[in-house]
């Protein structure tokens, strides 16, 4: 994906450029591609750390703590389900989301490395 968006980025300051050759002379031409290659260089910089900082947003939930709104904010799970597993504790671990019916094995899966139980 970061890959594609790149490209992209090159692509369309390649064609900037080439545009803005029409009517310029070679010392408006560099002055105008270095502008283009800061500001790729600034936006590929801006999407990496865009990116980073997502996949680092990946916090665990307690799931004898957590309000029905963090637990809603996991994948998969609405406020019917989120409901049920604030009724339903003390969880003793994870998995008892399965094992007492609040979500099926494939929807427990989702979610699994993002919940945790702490006595």
């Amino acid at each position: 994906m970061f890959g594609r968006l790149l490209l992209s980025a090159l692509i369309a300051c390649g064609v900037g450029a080439c545009i803005a050759c029409t009517n310029q002379n070679p010392d408006q031409i560099r002055q105008k591609t270095a502008e283009e290659t800061a500001a790729v260089k600034r936006d590929t910089k801006a999407i990496a750390q865009g990116l980073k900082e997502g996949l680092s947003n990946k916090r665990s939930i307690d799931l004898n703590k957590a309000s029905r709104q963090d637990l809603e904010s996991l994948p998969g799970v609405n406020a019917h389900q989120a409901e049920r597993i604030v009724a339903e504790r003390p969880f003793a671990n994870t998995h008892q989301l399965v094992t007492r019916r609040i979500l099926t094995e494939d929807e427990y899966s989702q979610i699994q490395d993002r919940v945790v139980v702490n006595q």
